[in-house]
């Protein structure tokens, strides 16, 4: 196979899901309902949560970007996995995998630090209520917000940039779902030495790093959880942190095996399963989580409707 120039584009063939010819209609169906679902559940929590003044608090303001995350990394993914699940070439092109891997880059980055801040979020709520509003003014807020997207922004180009030094075949055969890093660089025609650096950089720095701050974090709120004498007190402080504590171990649970395990230790299919769990599953189960455990969102959704109700009669 010729290395790729300029007179010759690159294609990428994706074969995630094409064994099973038969099945590729009812694929299509799951992941259309899937990105229904995605969509309806993080636009539903970003309005209500924008509607209803007494959600207007740090915990809710970064669940809001929370969602943002989520519909930019299912829209980034699942319609075009549609498209080649009803196409026959199961092509992409260069520009549409380097494009879909920029923004998945940058989408994880700024999740993974975003899951962190809203974890030391929970830490001053619980562990320093007394100075719960100086800390997580909103000023604080914003900045925080602010940084972690453009730290986010700033991996996914340098990443990005790493990628488009290399050299690519003309055609190339991608048994994965989607256009991630670690699929793409095994089909790279030059060397990786430096790409693989920059992963093991960004691992410690946004993963091990964010991982450990998010377990300090948690170890405290747990600890102090426990001092609290009365039950209902304590079920209460329980409550406010399992939605959060529950996604960050789905999230985490998919990003440690992607690119942090053992380079020896490579299955396609798992990869695959676990590439789409914090893809695809994690942006449709987070407003499930968040929602039905949390009794403000739940009331404040029921208001919102039947203002919408009472609007139209």
């Amino acid at each position: 196979m010729e290395e790729n120039n300029q007179s010759m584009p690159v294609e990428f063939y994706m074969i995630g899901l094409s064994s099973c010819q038969y099945l590729q209609p009812l694929f299509f169906t799951i992941f259309l309902v899937i990105y229904m679902a995605a969509l309806l559940g993080n636009v539903a929590i970003t309005t209500v949560i924008a509607s209803d003044s007494r959600l207007h608090t740090p915990m809710y303001f970064f669940l809001v970007n929370l969602s943002v995350l989520d519909i930019c990394c299912t829209t980034a993914a699942i319609p075009k996995i549609l498209q080649i699940i009803r196409s026959k070439e199961k092509m992409m092109s260069f520009s549409e995998c380097i494009a879909q891997l920029c923004i998945f880059s940058s989408v994880l980055g700024t999740e993974t630090m975003l899951l962190t801040v809203m974890a030391y979020d929970r830490y001053v709520a619980i562990c320093q209520p007394l100075h719960y509003g100086t800390i997580m003014s909103r000023r604080s807020c914003i900045l925080l917000a602010a940084a972690v997207w453009l730290l986010g922004f700033v991996n996914s180009m340098v990443h990005t940039s790493l990628i488009l030094r290399l050299k690519f075949c003309q055609r190339n055969i991608i048994d994965h779902l989607l256009c991630e890093i670690p699929p793409v660089l095994k089909v790279a025609c030059s060397d990786t030495y430096f790409n693989n650096v920059a992963i093991i950089i960004a691992d410690v720095i946004l993963g091990m790093v964010c991982f450990l701050l998010t377990v300090v974090s948690y170890t405290y709120i747990i600890s102090a959880i426990l001092k609290i004498r009365s039950a209902d007190k304590k079920k209460k402080a329980f409550s406010t942190c399992a939605s959060h504590l529950t996604v960050v171990t789905l999230f985490y649970g998919g990003i440690i095996y992607t690119y942090v395990r053992p380079a020896f230790s490579n299955v396609l299919a798992a990869d695959k399963v676990m590439s789409a769990l914090y893809t695809i599953a994690s942006p449709v189960l987070n407003p499930i989580i968040y929602s039905l455990r949390n009794k403000e969102v739940i009331n404040a959704l029921k208001k919102l409707l039947e203002r919408k109700v009472c609007s139209y009669k």
